[in-house]
């Protein structure tokens, strides 16, 4: 009896430890608990990050595309340095860095 006398009021307020009890099951047991929301939040943070790199790369593709439709000597430099093709009395010689 006296252990129940030395507890905070507050402690022992039914709308208090309903309160606490849901908090703690919010952030511990729910679907959407706080583990959950930081690995949901780390995911979308690495896909925004892929979006913009393939973004960037599109863009490049582009540009190259137009190049190749404006320039014919493209077409030669992209067959050079891709696919290794070369000219008549040409060697080709590849270097590993």
């Amino acid at each position: 009896m006296k252990m129940l006398q030395q507890i905070p009021a507050f402690l022992k307020n039914k709308f208090f430890l309903a309160s606490l009890a849901f908090a703690i099951w919010m952030i511990f047991f729910d679907r959407n608990d706080l583990i959950s929301q930081w690995s949901r939040a780390s995911k979308l943070n690495d896909l925004e990050n892929s979006s913009a790199f393939y973004t960037k790369k599109i863009q490049s593709a582009t540009q190259e595309l137009e190049l190749r439709k404006t320039d014919p000597a493209a077409y030669e430099r992209v067959a050079r340095e891709k696919y290794y093709m070369k000219r008549k009395n040409e060697d080709v010689f590849l270097f590993e860095e």
